[in-house]
């Protein structure tokens, strides 16, 4: 197709964009809007890996419904996209372990990135996106927006909000499965794309094409201070408002008074 992007220049957009070669990258992508590119969805995992190059680490979200006992080398991702899907399947990628909220990595810090976690929070600090902000990663946004980046539910989880919503899980223990609920700070996330703004006012997003989606970049650490740093003003500012009709974001509030 003429309108095709080789991996090469991905692999430049990418540099250009500001992704650091040897980093560690956590990806959140749509590749409808990444598309078309040479080689498909495993074309843009091959042109990160070349971005970040040998040294670097190449991590994605993996997430799953919780609906049945998880098994992180056959359990399919639930609402992910292609790529992450693609992504954990192949050969060296290490996937975590968590029921619902796993991700995948490769390279030098895969192992360390993937390690066991407690169940609650999902997204805490001793989760796999809790360990990229740890090792000063960055964040990738391909073809979507902050409501998609799970680093916010860290800064939710450092900031202590007063929201939790439980939601049931299969998890097995000793061979047997059962149902427990796993509290997370949940709600719509329409809210986290007020990051966007906070982000760009400190010059601290870099925005660009890959492919042909638009992307945003951003230091996982930055997006954790500029988020707490708003939390400390309203615990409930990712929140729709109270009058918003958004069930979700309601169902957050009265967790509150609970």
């Amino acid at each position: 197709m003429s309108d095709e992007i080789s991996q090469q220049q991905m692999e430049e957009q990418l540099r250009a964009l500001g992704v650091r070669e040897a980093g560690v990258l956590l990806v959140h992508t749509s590749f409808r809007a990444v598309r078309p590119v040479e080689g498909g969805p495993l074309g843009l995992v091959a042109a990160l890996r070349a971005a970040l190059g040998p040294r670097g680490t190449l991590v994605m979200p993996t997430m799953t419904d919780g609906e049945s006992v998880f098994d992180p080398r056959s359990t399919p991702t639930t609402d992910m996209g292609i790529t992450a899907e693609l992504f954990w399947r192949q050969p060296g990628v290490v996937r975590s372990t968590h029921p619902g909220g796993s991700f995948a990595a490769a390279g030098p810090h895969a192992v360390e990135i993937c390690r066991p976690q407690p169940l609650s929070p999902p997204h805490g600090p001793d989760s796999p996106v809790g360990q990229v902000h740890a090792l000063g990663g960055q964040v990738l946004l391909l073809g979507v927006t902050h409501s998609e980046d799970t680093t916010l539910h860290l800064a939710e989880a450092l900031a202590g909000v007063p929201y939790s919503i439980s939601h049931p899980c299969v998890v097995e223990v000793d061979g047997v499965a059962s149902t427990v609920d796993i509290a997370e700070t949940d709600h719509c996330c329409t809210g986290f794309r007020r990051a966007d703004a906070w982000l760009r006012a400190r010059g601290l997003q870099r925005e660009g094409k890959v492919g042909h989606a638009d992307a945003r970049l951003a230091d996982a650490r930055d997006i954790v201070a500029v988020a707490m740093e708003q939390l400390a003003t309203d615990p409930l500012v990712f929140l729709c408002g109270p009058d918003a009709g958004c069930e979700e974001c309601t169902l957050a509030r009265d967790s509150v008074s609970r």
